[in-house]
């Protein structure tokens, strides 16, 4: 538990004030208008800059290059089977990334757009695993003030103007529009979900502006936060002495980024929804015979607030009205025809052309008056295609059907809504918001990092099998406030009706299933998810890294958090003997061996072809299995959900016994075997490890842990005697007084700190099991981390290097012992808090936000890289691991039933038999306590009731 004071730098990192004039925050302070007090801030003219990619030396390249023709050939053949690779080194991003990243847009599961800090619609990746990194210049929002009747007028792109190509004299598209905005007087305010824009007397000197930006993300809510959906809510303040009339503009150009728009064949419809929501519906006809995608753009008219459309204009002006057109008419009038609503669908484009739509709202602001003008957009692309064929609807389309039309409700619901998805967002976030006891930076920061949950490739099914790509559409017609669909939402957005997520006699279920599976189909049918490891490594749900990631989805939506587990543990009784090329050695294996915790669910065929990793054989990783059954047992005493327990512990019992293979010489304690065995895949283990020894000894104790719950007293007593084995064995061979050895071989970096080398005691302490070893040898072990990985790079302010020599330099063993991991930084801060050391804890987590999300960083703000090196080199961006900073909340306020479990020392409950054959001097030589039972299993099970997830 976090103490009364914690002792950290820049308690008030981020006054509103040096940002925005404070009689500008007052004024725009009425529904929810004004920025938060905490928020990630950047000026509109901030300069963003391109970021820098991290370089091999010369040693490593020499050492990878056998790797590297083996991966380059990979690569070129998936191409030439019209794939992409899951990991592709060698193609480079049309657009650099640059340091302009912003709170990305709609739920989870159905594709997402970023909008950069600047206004910029970018990153698309609507289809599974795809990824357009350039804006979309065209989708804007612009305004256009006239005062004084009409002899003032102001007329500007709400977005600084600092693009290539923009301006271009004579230009019929976007270069002609106005782009008057300094961004000097500008400011960007960052509380994921939600962002602000505020234009304080920009363009109009007299005019307040704040646009609120906010998508339907609702911790518990697995309803709204599948919509693809956002709202952007203008506030107006009118500070001048006369009457203003304000015209906001909404273009969109019908595409799903990079050239998606030259294709052909797109169509723009305007249309007139229910209460006053009216727009466009551009509909996208995509290539590869990827499902449609159309979007729905609109504003939501009211008493003073008038709605009109422009469904098509072009950027060259051949077949339609030019962008240079449609501006000119919006400075003019200030709104189009209201006929414009009467043409119906546009023709068809032709190839090579771009086509956009339009949509205005115009008020009127009295002096010193105010006004608020709502827009929204959607998208529906109800089908979700993976490349190998298998094509499955889209968890939204449970509520909303699988017409592509469905855009129209979803972006009135939206309108309509957006207030109490608003309230409950502010209810999930203010009690953290609220604890003066935590730094500034970690509050906005813990909420910023979820970006990764919309725009890191996530895909939500609706749960049911795969579906037929002819399947004819349906619609729901009604909104959610009518809507008779069978799935009734309750007010906190979980479903009332309980559906099996598999049925032993479909057809439709994955090929790893069988009958004597059945016990797992238990959960309710929340859908199934997938998410990247990251947006450079295309695989879906890697696991290894799942184990930091998951604390974010347990904590927030812990449905889906068992729904990914339940896939996993069908998973490791499956075996998939097709052959498959590790790029590592050049030698061959099967994709998958039974007992063996896949790496990730796939790329191209997710749930039936796994481990799209090929570059070592993953079933001989010794970290996978561990992992596995520490998830699993976290997750079980968190929610306290026994029809889970029981219906993995099958595989948490199988997980555990393959791993009797790599205990060489029977000490209870599994062995590396001198190759980049476990996550850190370039960096080599000799022996007894640090990191998976650790692990290993951990999910020994969970594993029994869990069988003792739920009965399995013959499991939990082998698993006790092997742990205690493994446990002397293991001090024995890695403590060297201070802190734990990487490894037990006698390379050079054998001695050196890893700063992720308690991994296992950091989950151990996350479930309420008893300490892995004795706390003086943690805090020593934590303190060295400390004090050698943190603090002696850049004095503290870049996070923990993962390995760091007894003399206090940087282990150059191979890339990665030289690069820190964000999401390991602060998985060890998480760590440090478990045990008392906030202070620690705070500084070490610091160096991310310092290094990433500050000012003075480098620029990876809602793109956290996986990795960066001490010169701030980035590798891998916008990956999933860095979601472990809940961890770090996770450690401040644990969950009631762990605060329970950790009362008691469940091991002290495991009584071993006369079964397992131990004599006197075993049970003296591993101090098996035979009088201590002082709880027997019923009492003991007392402590393992938790309540259920509701």
């Amino acid at each position: 538990m976090i103490n009364k004071h914690l002792f950290h730098s820049r308690k008030k990192s981020w006054p509103a004030e040096e940002y925005v004039n404070k009689s500008t925050l007052q004024l725009l302070d009425f529904d929810c208008g004004a920025p938060p007090e905490l928020a990630w801030r950047r000026r509109l003219n901030s300069h963003a800059n391109l970021l820098k990619e991290f370089t091999v030396t010369f040693k490593e390249a020499i050492r990878m290059m056998s790797l590297g023709v083996r991966l380059w050939s990979y690569v070129r053949e998936e191409a030439s089977q019209g794939r992409k690779a899951p990991i592709d080194p060698f193609t480079r991003e049309r657009c650099k990334p640059s340091a302009s990243e912003g709170v990305p847009l709609g739920g989870m599961g159905s594709g997402s757009i970023s909008r950069g800090f600047r206004g910029e619609f970018k990153n698309w990746q609507i289809l599974p695993g795809s990824r357009e990194m350039s804006p979309v210049m065209a989708n804007q929002f612009s305004i256009f003030v006239s005062r004084d009747g009409g002899k003032k007028k102001y007329s500007s792109v709400l977005s600084p103007g600092h693009h290539e190509g923009l301006k271009k004299f004579g230009d019929p598209g976007i270069s002609s529009w106005d782009w008057n905005l300094s961004g000097q007087h500008s400011t960007y305010h960052a509380l994921f979900p939600r962002a602000w824009t505020v234009y304080d007397g920009e363009p109009d000197p007299d005019l307040k502006i704040s646009c609120r930006q906010i998508s339907p993300f609702i911790p518990h809510n697995y309803k709204e936060s599948s919509v693809p959906t956002a709202v952007f809510v203008y506030t107006l303040v009118n500070t001048g002495k006369d009457r203003a009339k304000v015209s906001l503009l909404f273009t969109w150009e019908n595409s799903i980024g990079g050239v998606s728009h030259q294709s052909g064949g797109h169509v723009n419809e305007p249309f007139i929804g229910d209460d006053g929501v009216s727009g466009v519906l551009l509909h996208h006809k995509t290539d590869d015979d990827n499902p449609p995608v159309t979007f729905a753009i609109a504003a939501c008219e009211t008493q003073n607030v008038n709605v009109t459309v422009l469904p098509t204009f072009g950027l060259s002006g051949e077949n339609c009205i030019t962008a240079r057109e449609m501006w000119g008419t919006m400075v003019q009038d200030g709104q189009f025809d209201r006929e414009n609503f009467e043409v119906g669908c546009s023709m068809p484009s032709l190839p090579g052309d771009t086509i956009c739509a339009a949509v205005c709202a115009s008020t009127w602001v009295e002096p010193h008056g105010r006004s608020t003008v709502a827009f929204g957009l959607s998208w529906s692309s109800p089908k979700v295609k993976f490349q190998k064929g298998c094509t499955y609807h889209r968890r939204y389309t449970s509520f909303y059907g699988t017409s592509e039309r469905s855009a129209i409700n979803m972006v009135h619901d939206a309108l309509k809504n957006y207030k109490i998805w608003e309230e409950e967002i502010e209810k999930w976030q203010n009690p953290i918001l609220r604890d003066e006891r935590l730094p500034e930076w970690y509050k906005f920061t813990l909420f910023n990092e979820l970006y990764f949950l919309v725009a890191g490739g996530t895909v939500w099914t609706d749960g049911e099998g795969p579906v037929a790509d002819n399947e004819k559409p349906t619609s729901r017609l009604r909104r959610s406030k009518t809507s008779k669909s069978k799935n009734k939402i309750s007010k906190s957005g979980h479903s009332k009706s309980m559906r099996v997520i598999l049925n032993p006699n479909s057809h439709n279920n994955p090929p790893w299933f069988s009958d004597d599976q059945d016990s797992q189909d238990y959960t309710e049918n929340v859908g199934k998810f997938l998410y990247l490891e990251g947006v450079e490594y295309i695989m879906w749900c890697t696991y290894d890294v799942h184990f930091y990631a998951s604390f974010a989805l347990l904590e927030l939506f812990p449905k889906i958090e068992l729904a990914i587990q339940s896939d996993f543990a069908k998973a490791v009784l499956h075996e998939d003997t097709r052959r498959v090329k590790f790029l590592a050695d050049g030698k061959y294996g099967i994709r998958k061996v039974r007992g063996a915790v896949p790496h990730d669910l796939g790329t191209h065929d997710p749930w039936h072809e796994m481990n799209a990793y090929n570059i070592h054989d993953t079933s001989k990783w010794k970290d996978l299995n561990p992992k596995f059954v520490l998830q699993v047992y976290r997750d079980f005493a968190a929610t306290g959900d026994f029809s889970f327990g029981r219906a993995v512990w099958p595989s948490v019992r199988a997980a555990i016994d393959y791993m009797a293979q790599f205990d060489r010489d029977g000490d209870g304690l599994i062995e590396n075997d001198g190759f980049p065995d476990q996550t850190y895949d370039a960096w080599t283990v000799h022996g007894v490890s640090a990191y998976c020894g650790c692990l290993w000894l951990a999910s020994l104790e969970a594993a029994a842990a869990m069988a003792y719950s739920l009965g399995d007293h013959s499991f939990a007593e082998k698993c006790k005697v092997k742990f205690l084995r493994a446990k002397k064995a293991f001090e024995e061979k890695l403590w060297n007084g201070s802190y734990f050895n990487y490894d037990s071989g006698s390379s050079k970096n054998s001695r050196s700190i890893q700063a992720d080398q308690l991994a296992g005691q950091w989950y151990t302490a996350a479930s309420g099991l008893p300490l892995l070893f004795e706390e003086k040898k943690i805090r020593s072990t934590l303190q060295r981390i400390f004090e050698y990985n943190v603090m002696k790079v850049r004095g503290g302010r870049m996070g923990a290097v993962n390995g760091m020599t007894p003399r206090g330099k940087v282990d150059d063993t191979c890339m990665q012992s030289r690069e820190i991991w964000t999401g390991v930084t602060y998985a060890v801060a998480a760590n440090m808090i478990s045990h008392g050391m906030e202070h620690q804890a705070f500084t070490t987590a610091e160096g991310i936000y310092v290094s990433g999300w500050s000012e003075e960083g480098s620029g990876y703000w809602f793109q956290t890289p996986e990795a960066w090196t001490t010169d701030g080199h980035y590798r891998s961006l916008i990956y999933m691991r860095p979601l472990s900073i809940w961890a770090m909340q996770y450690a401040l306020s644990p969950p009631e039933a762990i605060l329970k479990m950790s009362k008691i020392n469940i091991m002290d409950c495991i009584q071993v038999s006369a079964s397992q054959r131990l004599d006197e001097a075993d049970i003296e030589r591993l101090g098996v306590r035979r009088n201590n039972l002082e709880l027997d299993y019923v009492e003991a099970s007392k402590f393992c009731t938790f309540p259920r997830i509701s």
